[in-house]
């Protein structure tokens, strides 16, 4: 069930209740004084399961359903070249794809490609 988040609008005390979606989302104490309801901006999570070797196929199948947006992903995906290139010395998976957009274009380089 989710939590929800009240505060006091005398003291400013912040208190988390967990109630049903269903429920009237408001919040009185027992003196009888109505609390606001605090509004949160949601959180996405990334699979802590990827790791910097998980596989193309991997990648997608664990972030397909799950929440967040375009910029996530892309963040998450960098953060994982950088694991690559730190035990490595550089990204294979990155080298693998500079060097398939390098054949398909007759040899031009990728424009962020630092392969020599």
């Amino acid at each position: 069930m989710p939590q929800y988040i009240y505060q006091n609008p005398k003291t400013k005390q912040t208190i988390e209740i967990i109630q049903s979606i269903h429920d009237i989302h408001e919040y009185t104490d027992k003196n009888g004084l109505k609390w606001n309801r605090v509004f949160t901006v949601p959180q996405a999570t990334i699979p802590e399961s990827m790791n910097a070797f998980t596989t193309d196929k991997e990648f997608i199948d664990k972030t397909k359903n799950k929440k967040g947006n375009y910029g996530d992903i892309i963040d998450r995906s960098k953060e994982l070249s950088e694991q690559r290139k730190q035990k490595f010395g550089s990204d294979p998976i990155q080298e693998q794809y500079f060097n398939k957009w390098s054949k398909k274009r007759k040899g031009k380089k990728h424009p962020k490609c630092n392969i020599n």
